[in-house]
């Protein structure tokens, strides 16, 4: 029962910040020059956020996944059988 109302309270945590995400958003569409290197662009700042939030979240994945690959190859040392000594 504690876990489902823990899975409740982050789906409704997620929806909140979507929503705030979302009103941050929308409410930044005047353009805005962005430099990174040698190039420079003009942009609307909404679609700035919306850049800048896919790449915290690709890069959020990224390291979960590297980090859940490492944490399996300790766990997979620890059950393997090592043979007897003679």
């Amino acid at each position: 029962m504690l876990a489902d109302s823990r899975s409740k309270f982050k789906l409704l945590l997620a929806l909140l910040l979507v929503a705030l995400v979302a009103v941050l958003i929308i409410q930044n569409v005047e353009p805005t020059e962005v430099r990174f290197l040698f190039i420079t662009v003009i942009m609307p700042r909404a679609a700035l956020l919306a850049i800048t939030l896919l790449a915290g979240i690709a890069i959020g994945i990224l390291i979960s996944l590297a980090l859940s690959g490492h944490r399996s190859d300790r766990r997979l040392k620890h059950l393997e059988i090592e043979p007897p000594s003679q």
